[in-house]
């Protein structure tokens, strides 16, 4: 175990934040286990709970992290999936101490698709991106929809790194997640909205010294994943829906399942390493259960 002091959870929470830093763990991971684990030890602080003490015994800290499953659950309502990362996150808080974190058992998961837009919801969200006045707005939003790369994989992105004339028309991922090589086809639509992009990007800053990462910010440097997060999310506002880069990347892999596309292929476009998440794709998802029970009221 470590030898800091584990009284304060302010004081806690932030040395655990800085070892966070030095971890080979993406930058959405880290607020997110920073997020659940600040939680946590609130939740500890006003139960009156001991962390040394629970790291002395298996048995508390088993009894505690139960009963925090539980509050997780009714207190806070939260989702089987919430729950399980907020439990991922502990495990990992537990570790980072030297402990072996209890086998606390997690939720069963509803066997169903991972949420994408519907048909109609994608039909309003490309009217809003038709509608946006900024050629970056445009750009980023039919990229991460025609091609499903992640938000990390397109903040990354260089502009030699998309290809939008000719033939062979194509975004190439050289490291995304687990170091993974990709060739992604560029559809005619996303094509020319990142050709505008580009062409803008040029007259912006073609006199000046900039990244040559393919999205910048006003300043001239590579866009942040938050940046490009709020792009998407104030294209999905215009239209009423909530939309996320996640959303959309859910949203062209179910496309293609839904197509007949070989699972091999869809696999490869996603940038999956294990055929059986990709796979999760050909679930029911939540919109087709409600389209089986209304279907029950007319015939």
């Amino acid at each position: 175990m470590k030898t800091t002091s584990l009284k304060s959870p302010v004081n806690q929470l932030r040395k655990y934040t800085t070892w966070l830093k030095r971890q080979p763990l993406s930058d959405a991971t880290r607020r997110s286990y920073r997020s659940r684990v600040g939680r946590f030890l609130e939740y500890l602080a006003e139960a009156g709970e001991d962390l040394v003490a629970l790291f002395d015994s298996d048995r508390e800290l088993e009894h505690v992290l139960k009963s925090y499953k539980r509050h997780l659950k009714v207190k806070s309502k939260l989702s089987p999936a919430t729950v399980n990362a907020h439990l991922t996150a502990i495990d990992h808080f537990i570790q980072y101490h030297g402990q072996e974190p209890p086998e606390v058992p997690r939720e069963d998961l509803p066997q169903e698709a991972p949420r994408a837009l519907e048909k109609d919801e994608q039909k309003r969200f490309l009217r809003a991106v038709a509608g946006s006045r900024r050629s970056i707005d445009r750009a980023v939003n039919l990229l991460l929809l025609y091609t499903g790369i992640r938000i990390g994989e397109c903040a990354a992105l260089e502009v030699d790194d998309v290809f939008v004339v000719g033939r062979k028309r194509k975004v190439v991922v050289r490291s995304g997640k687990g170091d993974y090589y990709r060739e992604i086809p560029l559809n005619e639509e996303a094509a020319k909205a990142v050709q505008k992009w580009l062409k803008d990007r040029e007259e912006r800053f073609g006199q000046v010294a900039v990244e040559p990462a393919l999205f910048l910010n006003p300043q001239g440097r590579r866009i942040s994943t938050a940046a490009l997060d709020l792009i998407v999310r104030k294209v999905g506002d215009a239209c009423g829906l909530s939309v996320s880069a996640h959303r959309l990347r859910h949203t062209l892999l179910t496309n293609l399942v839904r197509n007949k596309t070989d699972l091999v292929l869809v696999a490869e476009i996603g940038g999956h390493k294990k055929l059986e998440t990709t796979r999760r794709y050909t679930l029911p998802s939540s919109g087709d259960k409600e389209k089986a029970m209304a279907d029950l009221l007319d015939p």
